[in-house]
């Protein structure tokens, strides 16, 4: 509960591990980008606070270029769309959420926030990355 009180600067993220063999990283960007807004400061949807900001911790110098790439590629494209405000900034720790959040949406799908805020979204992911996710 205290990163939901906004008091500890930290933001409610999941940690992906990837095989750059198997998924690029400019993949993960693509759905990760078209999968929430962001281009709304401290929000996403009806979570409002910083700990719902949009961000992207790297672990490698790699990673960030591309991120901050692919953010410039975004913004070029649609100079009449708001700017991405996306944080880019380097991992120092992961903190897993506490276990009654851990397999939240698995564990709770008939939750009322499940079924009018998550499902759509991950209908509209599905279809939208169907190939990339496939081939995962």
């Amino acid at each position: 509960m205290d990163v939901a009180g906004g008091m500890t600067e930290h933001a409610e993220v999941v940690q992906i591990e990837y095989d750059p063999e198997i998924i690029h990283f400019k993949d993960i960007l693509t759905v990760f980008f078209g999968s929430h807004d962001p281009t709304t400061k401290n929000r996403q949807g009806f979570d409002v606070g910083t700990e719902y900001r949009s961000v992207v911790f790297y672990t490698t110098p790699e990673q960030k270029t591309e991120t901050e790439n692919f953010i410039a590629e975004i913004n070029a494209s649609n100079r009449d769309g708001a700017p991405i405000v996306t944080e880019v900034v380097p991992l120092k720790k992961f903190y897993p959420a506490e276990a009654y959040h851990q397999d939240y949406y698995a564990k709770n799908p008939t939750n009322r926030y499940c079924e009018i805020i998550i499902n759509p979204k991950l209908e509209k992911v599905q279809e939208k990355y169907a190939e990339l996710l496939n081939n995962i």
